[in-house]
């Protein structure tokens, strides 16, 4: 058995069955392009989880979040209960697929929950080829009960990444800037939460102004920018602890701090003597470096997930564009053409693809384009979208879209690759920028 990492210490993962024609990827129920027009999204079947006495709630619970995944990602449809041919009792036997099959679910999934003698949850699943009429995969998983949600996660990603060959993202969460009070006195404190926008904590008390808030890519840990005192600071805080640190004092403004791949150094824009350019902190010396020296406006800068370039905007050639540089500074490179100004560059952790926000025509759209700028596509548009932030497996899209008038605010919403998968996601108060972790360890 495997044990899933220190956030986790309370989940045990271990596979009961597994062969190589279970992990052969090439043998999916599906194969799906998910980066091109629109995909017709899989009919599945997810049954009640099995549950006796207390178990019985926290069985339905697994069930509908494992259902709600699979369902916001676009590639996938759940089929209605009431349409269900077979009502599975037991889920250890072979399912009757021909009655499955009437329903026309290409796939299924059983699953059932049991307590355990010292108090934990035992937590099993079974996905199924319905027209192939075999197993495709089986797990279980020990935990408390107060972590069942995160084993629906779980469990809901091995089953896209079964489906489709693609890593999941739904054992993940969002930090973004929680908004509260009247349009002209909001109240901003640093939040996180599940990716499907439960389980929301507050990190900051809100008594100052906080901005920009983005995930290590190795630790649980975020930097952010904070006006606290007055004056603007970036700031590193440990998620679990609660313990923040200042990376540094610096004389003007800081803008968009991000950490590089590794986690040892911080990217940003400073702004000194009217102009901004872009520099690195590492943040084992606290050694700085410049790597710009323009008499523009150099902000937004985002590494590529090797380490070796940064894309950033720039309005050095008269108006918002973005640019492409190596990791010291060398070689810029003008990748942005189109029609608007562009700003927000974000890099996936593919690497594949950066994502970015366009202002045209007074309207703000969120796309994504090749690092050679190359293949521009728009996903959405709307009266303010911005800041969009990559899901872990580089295929989802998060960003934050303001609605006009008084009681008008951020709120934050997804979309896929293919553009035709937006959806809100659900927070109590106003929310805006937006950033999404890593997957949990």
């Amino acid at each position: 058995m495997q044990k899933i990492g220190k956030f986790s210490t309370q989940i045990v993962l271990s596979v009961i069955l597994a062969c190589t024609g279970m992990i052969n990827f090439a043998m999916a129920v599906v194969e799906i392009d998910i980066t091109k027009g629109n995909v017709e999204p899989l009919p599945i079947a997810i049954t009640d989880f099995q549950g006796a006495g207390p178990q019985r709630q926290l069985a339905d619970d697994i069930g509908r979040v494992i259902s709600s995944n699979l369902q916001n990602s676009g590639l996938f449809k759940p089929i209605a209960k009431a349409a269900f041919v077979q009502k599975i009792k037991d889920s250890n036997t072979v399912p009757r697929f021909e009655d499955w099959r009437v329903i026309n679910a290409q796939a299924l999934v059983t699953g059932r929950i049991v307590r355990e003698r010292d108090g934990r949850l035992r937590v099993e699943y079974r996905l199924w080829d319905v027209f192939g009429a075999d197993e495709m995969a089986s797990q279980q998983f020990f935990t408390t009960p107060k972590n069942w949600r995160r084993v629906a996660h779980i469990i809901s990603d091995a089953i896209y990444q079964r489906m489709t060959g693609e890593k999941g993202y739904f054992d993940s969460r969002i930090v973004f800037v929680d908004e509260t009070g009247p349009k002209d006195k909001r109240v901003k404190r640093l939040a996180i939460m599940d990716q499907d926008g439960v389980n929301k904590k507050l990190l900051t008390r809100g008594s100052d102004l906080v901005l920009t808030p983005r995930f290590s890519p190795s630790r649980q840990e975020i930097t952010y920018m904070s006006f606290e005192g007055g004056q603007p600071r970036v700031y590193l805080l440990q998620i679990e602890t609660g313990q923040r640190e200042i990376v540094g004092n610096f004389p003007g403004m800081t803008f968009s701090p991000r950490f590089s791949p590794d986690g040892q150094k911080i990217i940003m824009s400073l702004q000194t003597d009217g102009n901004a350019n872009i520099y690195t902190m590492d943040l084992r010396s606290r050694k700085t470096t410049r790597l710009t020296n323009t008499a523009a406006i150099d902000t937004g800068p985002s590494y590529s997930p090797d380490g070796k370039n940064v894309v950033f905007e720039s309005d050095r050639g008269g108006r918002q564009q973005l640019y492409v540089m190596r990791e010291n500074g060398a070689n810029t490179q003008r990748i942005s053409f189109g029609n608007g100004r562009y700003s927000t560059p974000v890099w996936s952790p593919r690497g594949d693809l950066i994502a970015f926000t366009k202002q045209r025509g007074g309207k703000f759209l969120i796309g994504v384009m090749r690092p050679d700028g190359s293949k521009e596509r728009i996903l959405t548009e709307g009266f303010h979208n911005e800041g969009p932030t990559w899901a872990p497996n580089g295929r989802v899209l998060m960003f934050f879209r303001e609605t006009p008038g008084a009681g008008g605010g951020p709120r934050l919403y997804s979309i896929d690759l293919t553009g035709y998968h937006e959806r809100l996601v659900p927070t109590e108060s106003f929310a805006s920028d937006p950033a999404w972790s890593p997957l949990l360890d």
